[in-house]
Formats: C-alpha cells, structure tokens, sequence
C-alpha cells in the first residue's frame, strides 16, 4: 500500500469523527459533508509523513475549513440551517449519531448560531471535544489564554441564552452585592456570595500591572486562586473604582479610566454564588469583550 492509499484508509477511518466535528461547528449535514471533503482535498495535497498523530492533525485541518465557512457566512448575512427532519439519517450508525449526538440538538444549534466564528470553533473542539487551547489556539489565530477566553465566553452565551428575565435581575444583584463587599472591605459579606470553592483567574497582564503597583497598595495577584478565602482577601477593600456592567450580556463589571475600559471583571455564577471571576487586562481580550457599563460609578 502506498502513502496515498494509506492516507485514503486513514482519512475514511476518520471520517465519521471529522463530520461529527464539523457538523457540530456547521450545523448543517450538507455544510458538514462539504467541509470533510474540502478536508480531504487540503490532506491529499499535503506532506503528512512526519504528522505523528494524523488524527488530531485532520481535525485540524476539518476545523479550520469550519472556521473560514463560518466566516463567509457571516460575511455574506447567510441565514444558516439548522438540520431538516429528513436531512438526519435514520439507524443507529455513525451518520445518526453526528446527527443527534447527546451534545447536541436543535436548541443548541439555535444557540450556537448566536456565536462569533471564533467562539464556535473554540468552544466546539474544546467542549465538545476535549482538545486543548494549545491545540486550539493556532486554529483560531490567537494565544492558548486568547483561545481559552473565546471557550468561555461563548459557554456563558450558550448557558445564558435559556436563561429567563428574572435570573439575570438576580444575577445581577449578586454581583452587586460582591462589588459592594468588596468596596466596604467587608470579609464576610464576601464570603457570603462566593462558592466555598470559588477561583480567580487573572491574566499575565493583570498579575504583572498589580505587581507594578505593589508599593501603591496594589493586589498581589497570582494566575490563579482558589478558595472563598483567598479570593475574598483578594478582593478586600479593592473595588472602589469597578463600574457594574453587562459582559456579553452577562453581569459583571469594569474599570474603565475616560471611559476607555482598562479590565474587566467576568463573572462565571452557580447556585445562587459566584463560582469563578476571570481577571481581564489584555488588550486584546478586552477588544474582543461585548462590554456595556451600566453605571456611571459606584452605588
């Protein structure tokens, strides 16, 4: 057998995983046979003798064909399809389970469709099918954080899309009742809204400016604290200046200097407490953030 009959019986081994991956980027079963094919054309035409793992490397090559029809279709105003009832291959075989697999269905694609490109393609391989943001990231054209930060936003828009009126008014009390702790130095009204195990997250950006200001008074920050405790310490007598805002429509809150916003506080909420907060100062994080202030300054 030569390399390209080899690569063929690869390639066709694979096939029911990259159309699962690209049916769940796509949404269309159609889209989802034209993207593996396009795949395939990229592959035949490639140097594949020193890939080791020629399956992550064609779910590569599958994603990124995704990503650029995702974005001519965006481009182009196309209303996508969702799968019609006779589009969906009936039996149990592979066909049908890239159809309706448990991840999946109707509502989500509706959802789904919501998101920016990058996010789809972020949150699909990462989710959906557990690869890294390393191996994420030079898909999406950003930094593993860059990719990480495009997963999560696009989580809290998929669980954020069902959620009623009322539990974001909720959402956003919680937050303000944070903000509020956390400006009056009030240890154990902090305690009182984080999880017992909640976690802060900041960016290079934000542990590097805080230690710029350590003699000013600033925080010290670490890429990662874990425990009510430890982030209620963190945020002790800080958030004087944090303007409430909606982060991709989210609750959440800022600081902003002019009105140009410097770091964003991204709430991540779970029964009724704040689960996670996700320090952002990177620029291009923060450009890539659906931010509106809410507020003109603390209440």
């Amino acid at each position: 057998m030569d390399g390209s009959d080899w690569l063929a019986k690869r390639f066709d081994q694979s096939r029911p995983h990259l159309r699962a991956v690209a049916f769940r980027m796509l949404g269309s079963t159609g889209e989802a046979d034209d993207a593996v094919q396009e795949a395939w054309l990229k592959a035949s035409r490639s140097d594949t003798a020193g890939v080791e793992n020629l399956g992550g490397w064609l779910t590569t090559v599958v994603a990124r064909v995704c990503l650029d029809m995702l974005r001519t279709r965006r481009a182009h105003r196309e209303q996508p399809l969702g799968p019609a009832a006779d589009e969906v291959p009936a039996g149990s075989t592979p066909e049908a389970e890239v159809a309706f697999a448990d991840a999946i269905g109707p509502a989500l694609l509706v959802v789904l469709e919501m998101l920016a490109p990058q996010e789809r393609v972020a949150f699909v391989l990462h989710d959906m099918f557990d690869l890294s943001f390393e191996e994420i990231a030079p898909i999406v054209e950003r930094t593993p954080a860059a990719a990480r930060q495009l997963a999560s936003r696009a989580r809290r828009r998929v669980h954020g899309a069902a959620a009623p009126a009322a539990d974001v008014a909720v959402d956003r009390q919680l937050v303000s009742a944070f903000l509020a702790a956390s400006r009056d130095g009030d240890f154990e009204r902090l305690l009182a809204v984080l999880s017992p195990d909640a976690v802060l997250r900041a960016d290079a950006t934000s542990v590097r400016v805080a230690a710029a200001y350590q003699d000013r008074g600033g925080p010290i920050l670490t890429p990662e604290v874990r425990g009510a405790a430890q982030v209620a310490n963190a945020f002790k007598g800080r958030a004087t200046a944090a303007l409430p805002a909606l982060i991709e429509g989210q609750p959440g809150a800022v600081w902003a200097v002019r009105g140009q916003v410097r770091s964003a506080f991204v709430f991540t909420l779970a029964g009724g407490k704040i689960a996670g907060i996700d320090l952002v100062m990177d620029e291009e994080h923060l450009a890539a953030l659906d931010i509106e202030i809410t507020a003109g300054g603390p209440t």
